[in-house]
């Protein structure tokens, strides 16, 4: 793609962003989910690799939890609902992000097990309802509950 392609391409997407601000809240909602992912991994991992090794690599799952819901907050409150919500932060508000987190977890846990255990597929199939279902339903429930 020429230089030129590019910019202009980054001018269509920054009009519509600015046109519509829910658009840009949603590409920052994204783009914060993608670090806390990575957050995650990079924790769960070495946790599951070198220490819970085997069947206790469960264990790692709530250290590495909770070390990208703690960076998902900062982010999402200081970036990607930045101004939203001022009036109401706190513990609560804290606990209902944390909720609708665990929410989002145990969402793909089910996907997971319905679409591997019920229906049979590879273990790679939920990841694609997975991704697409839940990053909206916790976007929505971040906009409208814990942000607002």
């Amino acid at each position: 793609m020429s230089k030129a392609k590019m910019l202009g391409a980054v001018e269509r997407v920054s009009r519509v962003v600015n046109q519509r601000p829910v658009v840009g809240q949603l590409i920052r909602f994204l783009i914060a989910g993608g670090i806390s992912t990575l957050i995650y991994s990079a924790l769960y991992l070495p946790l599951a690799l070198y220490v819970f090794t085997g069947d206790r690599a469960v264990l790692a799952v709530p250290f590495a939890f909770a070390a990208a819901v703690s960076a998902g907050f900062f982010l999402h409150s200081r970036w990607s609902f930045r101004g939203q919500g001022i009036d109401r932060r706190g513990p609560g508000q804290q606990a209902r992000f944390v909720f609708v987190q665990a929410l989002g977890l145990a969402m793909h846990a089910v996907i997971t097990w319905v679409v591997t255990d019920w229906l049979g597929q590879p273990a790679w199939v939920p990841l694609i309802p997975g991704v697409l279902l839940v990053p909206v339903v916790t976007f929505l429930l971040n906009r409208h509950w814990v942000f607002r």
